[in-house]
């Protein structure tokens, strides 16, 4: 049974906008996400997501708050070949165009509206996580 690695999310928001990217490797490959991935030995997870976020777009913010922790597992006919424990971390967008890179396919801003019609073959959660930021954005949680 493989151990679980932990990973990051970079979900940025911006205004009803949220920045995805189509992934092009499992779990997920093909579908559209948040930027993320591994976190180095001793990198804080707001390190993490911030260099995960400028690694796959080029996209420079600021970390806030973890909005929530979820699973991804990656399966082959069937067998576990990898779970992953994904921190999805608030950042607040600084600047930049985004411009997939490294396991990214495409990086894009998408309404939230565009995510609520289904139009776009999501990974799960994004659209749960996506709404979470966004309410925290406009109302941001006190101290």
């Amino acid at each position: 049974m493989p151990t679980p690695i932990p990973a990051v999310l970079a979900v940025v928001p911006r205004g009803e906008e949220i920045l995805l990217v189509r992934r092009a490797n499992p779990p997920d490959a093909g579908l559209w996400g948040f930027p993320g991935g591994h976190i180095d030995p001793g990198e804080p997870l707001a390190e993490a997501a911030l260099r995960e976020l400028q690694e796959e777009t080029g996209i420079t913010a600021d970390s806030g708050p973890v909005i929530d922790a979820l699973d991804a597992f990656d399966r082959q006919a069937g067998t576990l070949r990898r779970h992953f424990i994904l921190v999805a971390v608030l950042c607040h967008y600084r600047e930049g165009i985004p411009q997939a890179a490294d396991d990214a396919l495409e990086a894009t801003w998408v309404p939230i509206t565009k995510l609520r019609s289904g139009a776009l073959d999501l990974s799960k959660d994004v659209l749960r996580i996506a709404e979470a930021a966004i309410a925290m954005q406009l109302h941001p949680p006190s101290d």
